[in-house]
């Protein structure tokens, strides 16, 4: 018998989180690119970021028909926030006249490179990279080494930047909850064991 889920944020009725998710204001339009092999995640954190703001939309897929659309917003600028050849550090923009659409793609990243090459349009995007050093929260991966963030952690940090002094840290409160459900269903043990330091 499969647990009932909740329609919106997709967790188990049981573990719902929309009485964590925020309903935050930004500036900046952020359009997240979801490959559709993280749908299902467990740790769905791109579609927490498209719930908790409201200038946000997610979008699944592998290859964007109506990328040039989805591009083209009235008012603001494209640019995508991964690293590459000739990426922009996230505070050079601060002070730029119009927002920013931020295009984030969420997947490991061979699929984010994959939708890249799958995607002209997205790969040829001015580039914008977060600070060095950003210490994740999720501690329930692997993650290959400090700046490894998940598709949340990124957008906030990101947020943080582009639109000081506002904060977005309320978009992590669903983020941490998920990981100490997880947590607690694996058991400590078992945790330390795998994810231990």
């Amino acid at each position: 018998m499969s647990r009932i889920q909740c329609p919106r944020c997709l967790r188990p009725q049981t573990h719902c989180l929309c009485p964590l998710i925020p309903s935050l204001d930004s500036r900046t339009r952020v359009l997240l690119l979801q490959h559709p092999s993280e749908v299902n995640h467990a740790l769905n954190t791109a579609r927490l970021a498209a719930l908790g703001l409201k200038n946000a939309e997610l979008i699944v897929g592998e290859v964007f028909e109506d990328l040039p659309a989805l591009l083209n917003q009235p008012g603001y600028q494209a640019r995508l926030l991964f690293p590459g050849e000739g990426a922009q550090p996230m505070k050079t923009y601060t002070a730029i006249e119009g927002p920013l659409l931020l295009v984030v793609p969420d997947g490991t990243w061979r699929k984010a490179r994959k939708m890249l090459h799958l995607n002209p349009l997205l790969a040829a995007l001015p580039r914008v990279t977060l600070a060095d050093g950003g210490v994740s929260r999720y501690r329930l991966r692997k993650a290959p080494g400090p700046g490894s963030l998940s598709t949340v952690e990124a957008i906030v940090q990101a947020l943080q930047v582009l639109e000081a002094p506002s904060t977005f840290e309320p978009l992590l409160k669903p983020f941490e909850a998920l990981i100490e459900g997880q947590i607690a269903a694996m058991g400590q043990e078992t945790y330390f064991k795998n994810h231990g330091q």
